[in-house]
This record gives structure tokens, C-alpha cells and sequence, in this order.
């Protein structure tokens, strides 16, 4: 049997140790509120702890993580506030990456956008619900890498990263329409349409802050469990403003 844990593959551990947690926080196999233990992750991996602890504190940094002094790292809860705030940011950010991928369109940048498209649209087909998020990622990068503005370039990414988190909350119901959607904006950049395409993808951020705040609704219209014996929740409490959109769990023991 080939050893597939990353420990084997002679990498930088660090780099890819973050890469596979915040993948595993990406696409829910490490809950909103789950805690992080080192030595679990470590064995899980194939790697030292210490990795493992470098790797937390990158992702601490970039907002996926929560570390708490003598509690420990769980993963971060996404709020219906922080949610909000990253819309409002990506309509500003990518309005303006397809205003300039729109002007500044070539041949070479229109075909990496329509390939990205066509990768989706066969991974929507499929109900390969991890690679929609990831192309969904792929294709509003390509937008960025078209509009050849560095300084954009340096926002897209880690904002990017927070908005696939949002995403794969929803891509079972916003796979279709999140395609449709890029392919409408997808055609206004490769027409040179920048006023069209601008909007294009603002209207696409607002359809997904609507599809967001609806899977909200409904994780709070569930009924809560029932309490334990000592009076306390099995489940995580949820504050209607604050609440984290996906269920929290706890690692098995």
C-alpha cells in the first residue's frame, strides 16, 4: 500500500500541513467551533506536532482559526456580521477586478476564464460539490490575475479564501446558479463591456450574500436538541444574530 500521508511526501511540512487544514476547514471536514488537537491532527497527517502547531497559527492569522490561551485552537465560527462585512467588501473588490478585466481583455485571459467555466459547469453536472468551491475560487481569481492590477491581486486571494468558507456552506444550492451567473460574466469581459461586466459581478455577489443569509435562516429555524442530563445543550448554542451558519462538533474521541 502506498503511504499517502503528507509526512511521506518529503515537502515543506508547514506550507503543506496549512494547505490541507484550512482545505478540511474549507470544506467543512473541520466544523465551525471544532477543536483543534495537535497530537490527533498530527497522527491524522502523518507529521510531528510541531508543524502542525505552526500551521494553527497560520490559519489563527488569517481568520480560521481561534486560539484561546489554556482552552486551546478550534476552528473559527463564521457570523452572520462577518459575513455581511465580506460581502460588502467583494462587491467593491470584484466589481472592480471585472471593470478591469473587461479592459484590459486578451485572447490568453478570456480562454483561461472559459476553461475554468467548463471545468465547472462538468463538476455542477456531477454534484463534485468540493471542486465547485474550489472553481468557484479558480474562476473569480482568474478575474483578478485578468485585471492586472497588483495591488488587487494582493486583496483577492486571502478575501477569496473567506468567501469559499461562505461558499461551501451553500454550493449545493448555488452551484447552479453561481455557473450561470459567471458564464453571464464571463461573456460581458471577453465583450470588453466593463460597465456591464461591473455589474455582472455585483449582481453575482448579491445573489450569494442572499443565498448566505438564507441558509442562515434556516439553520436557525431548526429545532435545537435535547438537553443532557446535567441541563446542558448537545448542541452548540446559536445566537440569531451570531450564530455560525454549519453545525459545530467535536472531534471523536
Amino acid at each position: 500500500m502506498t503511504d499517502q500521508t503528507l509526512g511521506a511526501a518529503h515537502r515543506t511540512l508547514r506550507d503543506e500541513v496549512t494547505a490541507e487544514l484550512r482545505r478540511r476547514i474549507l470544506s467543512g471536514e473541520l466544523a465551525q467551533g471544532e477543536r483543534l488537537v495537535e497530537d490527533r491532527l498530527a497522527a491524522l497527517l502523518g507529521v510531528s506536532r510541531n508543524p502542525v502547531r505552526e500551521s494553527i497559527r497560520v490559519l489563527a492569522a488569517e481568520g480560521f482559526v481561534q486560539v484561546v490561551p489554556r482552552i486551546g485552537a478550534t476552528v473559527a465560527r463564521l457570523s452572520v456580521e462577518e459575513g455581511e462585512e465580506l460581502f460588502d467588501v467583494r462587491m467593491a473588490i470584484e466589481g472592480l477586478a471585472a471593470r478591469l478585466a473587461a479592459r484590459k481583455r486578451t485572447p490568453g485571459s478570456a480562454d483561461r476564464l472559459r476553461r475554468v467555466l467548463e471545468s465547472a459547469k462538468e463538476a455542477v453536472e456531477q454534484g463534485r460539490l468540493d471542486d465547485v468551491a474550489d472553481l468557484n475560487t479558480a474562476f473569480h481569481l482568474a478575474v483578478g490575475e485578468a485585471a492586472g492590477n497588483s495591488y488587487l491581486n494582493l486583496m483577492m486571494t486571502p478575501m477569496l479564501q473567506r468567501a469559499q468558507w461562505v461558499f461551501s456552506q451553500t454550493a449545493a444550492a448555488r452551484g447552479p446558479h453561481s455557473w450561470s451567473e459567471h458564464l453571464s460574466l464571463y461573456e460581458a469581459i471577453a465583450a470588453g463591456d466593463e460597465d456591464e461586466a461591473q455589474a455582472r459581478a455585483v449582481a453575482h455577489v448579491a445573489a450569494a450574500r442572499r443565498s448566505f443569509l438564507s441558509a442562515v435562516d434556516r439553520a436557525h429555524d431548526q429545532p435545537h436538541e435535547p438537553h443532557d442530563p446535567a441541563g446542558e445543550a448537545s448542541g452548540p448554542a446559536r445566537h440569531p444574530a451570531r450564530g455560525p451558519v454549519g453545525p459545530a462538533r467535536d472531534p471523536a474521541p
